[in-house]
């Protein structure tokens, strides 16, 4: 790898696209550390320091996780790319009970840039939304939980509204720098500035639990932490491969198929879309706890229960882990059309060995994929509860990264970052032949 990775910086180009991403990525982590104008940043960071909110698995949590503790600083980059992913996932699934949308995908590249432009539109409204809610929140005093002192000074109406068009044009940049780093830097940029968000919560992580644990519970932490890292590029890695082979056709005076090929079928199919929708709906009750009386008994059994907090609740495990199932089979069952793909293999020809075309290999597929999703659905399951017990267990900062969202997006990100600048070094490689 060492040697890839120097072959990678001799190569001009690949060099460029390597220093173009770390700038910008560099910028990014910048302005994490860039207040939003109109908050008394002495005393937001006072108040980061003594919060015991507990948020971990809540949605605030996750956000504050992606945009590398943004959140908690109330910078101008407090939102992260949280907007932005929102809003692929509710284009993606609105192509479901939109026609349009639908449409659009099947048109190829045009309809495909079509669906980013209504992305980039649903980002800015949903910024504006979260940015207003974070005010909100902080004016409240419920965004800081046992923090009394004075977060906005001045509440006038155009220091709000500065306020929040400084977090949307946050978010605004973001997307753009993403958008930049795919198209001419290395790897997809959203997932990168994720990455690096999550990448940089670890020394805190690892830090707090030497100092509480000492050295023994941190070298344990080390050593099961490598344990899962292998154990979920593994499966990560894994698929099933669907043989699929195609019927000799003549085509003028061309013979055309008679080629065998698959259809890869990944254990996780689903990838960490169905813990981000667990955590969300989660969130939902917690909030409504917040604006509630505090002595109310439903109040006070949601905090119990269904809010993880520094006690374990095993209701909120059954609950967390049950979301999780659902949304696995709830997504792939969108992502991945059976019906489509057996039609389509009709249309040109194609077949599964042992399986007539038509109804009954879309059948087979559908019996296939719901095998591999209940091992995959299990496998989300494990590894988000990782975090809920290092939260109670070991006295861990509440965005623990070795588990759950944070280990899928970084082992993910990380293997596809790696298959692009080899892919990139096999191009130069044989530059001069395909020349």
């Amino acid at each position: 790898m060492v040697n890839s990775f120097v072959r990678a910086l001799r190569t001009p180009e690949l060099r460029a696209k390597i220093l173009f991403t770390l700038g910008l990525i560099a910028i990014y982590r910048l302005g994490v550390f860039v207040p939003t104008p109109g908050f008394e940043y002495t005393n937001v960071m006072i108040c980061a320091d003594q919060s015991m909110t507990g948020q971990g698995a809540s949605v605030m949590g996750m956000v504050n996780m992606f945009s590398g503790g943004a959140l908690m600083q109330l910078s101008i980059f407090s939102l992260g790319v949280m907007p932005y992913i929102t809003a692929s996932i509710i284009v993606q699934l609105l192509r479901v009970v939109i026609p349009r949308f639908e449409a659009l995908h099947k048109e190829g590249q045009a309809g495909t840039a079509k669906l980013t432009q209504y992305t980039r539109y649903l980002t800015i409204g949903l910024a504006v939304l979260q940015s207003t809610t974070i005010i909100t929140l902080v004016r409240s005093g419920n965004f800081f939980v046992g923090c009394a002192l004075e977060l906005v000074p001045d509440q006038s109406i155009p220091t709000l509204l500065l306020m929040v068009l400084t977090m949307t044009v946050g978010t605004v940049l973001i997307m753009w720098m993403g958008e930049m780093i795919t198209e001419r830097g290395i790897g997809n940029g959203m997932s990168l500035m994720i990455f690096v968000s999550i990448a940089a919560a670890f020394p805190a992580a690892m830090g707090q639990i030497y100092a509480t644990q000492g050295w023994l519970t941190f070298s344990l932490v080390i050593l099961v932490s490598l344990i899962v890292m292998i154990g979920v590029v593994f499966v990560e890695q894994s698929q099933r491969r669907i043989p699929v082979q195609y019927a000799k056709r003549m085509v003028g005076r061309r013979m055309y198929g008679g080629t065998s090929t698959y259809i890869p079928i990944k254990v996780n199919q689903a990838g960490v879309i169905p813990v981000i929708f667990a955590a969300s709906i989660l969130a939902l009750p917690q909030m409504a706890a917040s604006f509630g009386d505090p002595n109310a008994q439903w109040v006070q059994w949601i905090n119990e229960h269904l809010i993880m907090g520094f006690s374990f609740s095993w209701i909120y495990a059954l609950v967390y882990v049950g979301l999780i199932i659902f949304f696995a089979f709830f997504y792939v069952s969108i992502t991945f059309n059976a019906e489509e793909i057996a039609d389509n293999m009709k249309k040109y020809g194609g077949f599964v060995p042992n399986v007539r075309a038509g109804k009954p290999t879309e059948r087979y597929l559908t019996y296939v994929i719901n095998r591999i999703q209940t091992a995959g659905a299990i496998y989300l399951a494990v590894i988000s509860l990782i975090p809920l017990f290092a939260l109670v267990y070991l006295g861990a900062s509440q965005d623990f990264p070795l588990g759950g969202a944070s280990l899928l997006i970084i082992i993910g990100v990380g293997l596809d970052t790696v298959k692009q600048i080899d892919a990139k070094l096999q191009q130069h490689h044989y530059e001069g032949i395909l020349r």
